[in-house]
């Protein structure tokens, strides 16, 4: 008995580690970034010339609305070109897509993936540009958006992350979605850059410095989770990524919960098959190199989302009262579950406390479930491509 009450103090105390260390980092983070101010950069004369990858699959409509919604930003028109990266679409949207003042790439793969469509769509486009912006098929960016990104290129900013927006909050999953994306913005991306860390890359609505995208994206492969890896690449080679707070992309949120379990079993899976890849050199870059960049982005690929933060830190809390005398006591559990759930509200836009969001909260016990159970059906989620269908492509 005294040997598995041993056992159980030494795995308890791992876990409360873990789990302790992450909450503070929520808190810590999530504190500084309502505390301290990043300063943005100033307007700026000089323009980049960019080039707008649309990465798109199937969803003929969708693709047709984001092309021209891509083709109405408010920039000048030569100093700017859109490439529709076209990938299993009908012959009829090909038809009405050429018929559009942009650049129409037909790719066919065995298997899709979007560092294949990416790494195409280079290999077909001119020299001269400036900067590469990506957006998804569902992306409808604001009018200013690259006016935005361009005031952070010209601040000698090499790679900018614009800050995605729901563009629907029309179910309770869609909510839960929306709050989630906007905690990661200010944890992962605002808060970041208070410390000088870089934000972290989501995957669309970010620019890169041209001739640096081609270079990181030729060492991507990636299935899934080609921005996390792009993200451990730059932050590698010491390249910060900075948050563009005020460029808006409004990007569709997930409204089924069959698609959002889909949709987070590859986002897992592509995760912890990037901390497998390059977990061991984290400690190695920091100690050799003082890359501490580094280190924090292959830390934020070993953390758990924050919905199962929710669920785990009162269960842990509740599994210490029920067993004293076993690993860390119940006060120490109190103190990580209050640190975790407080830096998860801040974080939290005000805008977001309304009718729906408390609706939306007898969801989360379901999702936590939901998504705890596929931490254990991980097993080749990122060996082959999976779409995530979308409904609509309005504001």
């Amino acid at each position: 008995m005294e040997i598995i009450k041993f056992i159980a103090a030494i795995l308890t105390s791992v876990v409360f580690i873990y789990l302790g260390i992450y909450s503070l980092y929520l808190f810590l983070f999530s504190v500084a970034g309502k505390l301290v101010a990043v300063k943005k950069p100033a307007k700026s004369s000089a323009l980049s010339r960019f080039v707008i990858y649309i990465c798109s699959y199937k969803e003929d409509e969708i693709v047709l609305n984001s092309a021209a919604e891509a083709l109405k930003l408010d920039y000048p028109k030569d100093s700017f070109h859109i490439c529709v990266i076209a990938d299993s679409l009908k012959p009829e949207t090909i038809e009405k897509l050429k018929a559009m003042p942009l650049q129409v790439l037909e790719v066919v793969f065995e298997n899709s993936t979007k560092s294949k469509a990416l790494h195409k769509a280079i290999e077909n486009t001119k020299e001269g540009f400036d900067a590469a912006v990506v957006f998804d098929i569902d992306n409808v960016a604001a009018p200013d958006f690259l006016y935005k990104i361009n005031n952070y290129l010209q601040a000698s900013n090499r790679v900018v992350q614009g800050h995605r927006v729901a563009m629907n909050t029309n179910t309770p999953v869609a909510v839960l979605d929306a709050i989630s994306e906007e905690v990661n913005n200010h944890i992962f991306r605002k808060s970041q850059r208070v410390f000088n860390l870089s934000a972290a890359i989501i995957g669309s609505g970010m620019a890169l410095e041209y001739t640096l995208f081609k270079e990181i994206m030729f060492q991507i492969d990636a299935v899934g989770g080609f921005d996390k890896e792009m993200g451990i690449l730059l932050t590698r080679n010491k390249i910060s990524v900075a948050y563009a707070e005020d460029a808006l992309i409004y990007d569709e949120k997930v409204s089924n919960p069959e698609i959002f379990k889909k949709q987070r079993r590859r986002w897992l899976s592509a995760q912890f098959n990037l901390l497998k890849k390059y977990g061991s050199t984290g400690f190695i870059e920091l100690f050799k190199r003082g890359n501490f960049d580094y280190f924090n982005e292959i830390y934020q690929t070993a953390i758990l989302p924050r919905i199962l933060m929710l669920g785990l830190m009162p269960l842990m809390l509740l599994i210490s009262l029920i067993t004293p005398g076993i690993g860390p006591g119940w006060q120490l559990w109190l103190s990580a579950t209050v640190l975790c759930y407080v830096g998860i509200i801040i974080a939290i836009p005000t805008a977001f406390y309304n009718e729906k969001f408390f609706g939306a909260l007898i969801r989360i016990p379901l999702i936590f479930f939901t998504m705890l159970m596929l931490l254990f059906k991980l097993k080749g989620a990122n060996k082959k491509f999976i779409h995530t269908p979308h409904i609509h492509n309005t504001k």
